[in-house]
């Protein structure tokens, strides 16, 4: 009597869960009901429609007026302006319900960054850059995202389409044409220096500035950008 040979299949994993990190718009939610409310959003939308377009939003309701808010027709008419409603942050216990309700996720304070209006913790201190200094000799290409929990040395060219995330600094000693987010985390006093400017986005603690809003007298210059007043200057450097 032979003896049946018997084969054990490898067992395959059907899926991997891991954390990213990806460019979110916060909508900072403060009357929805004003009747100019989606005509603005949609006139901003204008201004930059390839940025804009099917772009991720999370609501965030610190400053929301009134206590209810429908969470159906909102995601409704934010998808009707071509955003993407993920979810919400800074909402009451009945907005989170209501949110999960209407398919939406609730994300903590801050849990948007880094791009928004402003960070979610708004009055919280700057944090300690604590890492290390991350420093990139290759080109970035367009569709690459490189974080760093310190500082960001970049040797090299940053394509569009391409991302750079730091808790702390940012230098770029190459042309800057896509994206770069310093003070991750909400460290006020994080920088952005880049020997050529023509970025798409530049943010620090989740105060953004978009390509088309960018002043056409300093694209192409080496320059410094750092946060005053909750807002982005623009110096040139040499």
């Amino acid at each position: 009597m032979t003896e049946a040979s018997t084969s054990v299949r490898p067992q395959t994993v059907p899926f991997r869960l891991r954390g990213g990190f990806y460019t979110l718009i916060v909508l900072e939610l403060i009357d929805p009901d004003d009747l100019g409310f989606y005509a603005m959003l949609r006139d901003t939308m204008a201004q930059a429609p390839e940025f804009y377009r099917n772009a991720p939003v999370v609501v965030d309701l610190e400053n929301l007026k009134q206590p209810r808010l429908n969470f159906g027709e909102l995601v409704r008419r934010l998808r009707q302006c071509q955003f993407v409603p993920m979810g919400i942050q800074n909402g009451t216990d009945a907005h989170n319900e209501a949110a999960v309700a209407a398919g939406l996720a609730v994300l903590p304070p801050g849990g948007a960054a880094p791009v928004g209006t402003r960070p979610g913790s708004r009055n919280a201190p700057p944090k300690a850059r604590a890492g290390e200094t991350l420093i990139v000799t290759e080109p970035v290409r367009s569709g690459q995202q490189i974080y760093s929990s310190g500082d960001m040395v970049v040797l090299a060219t940053v394509s569009a389409g391409a991302e750079l995330m730091a808790e702390g600094h940012i230098h770029v000693y190459g042309p800057l044409r896509g994206r770069a987010f310093a003070g991750l985390s909400g460290d006020t006093s994080a920088r952005i220096f880049c020997r050529s400017l023509d970025a798409e986005m530049v943010a620090i603690a989740g105060i953004w500035l978009i390509r088309e809003n960018l002043s056409e007298a300093l694209i192409g210059r080496s320059a410094q950008i750092s946060l005053e007043n909750e807002k982005l200057r623009f110096q040139p450097l040499g």
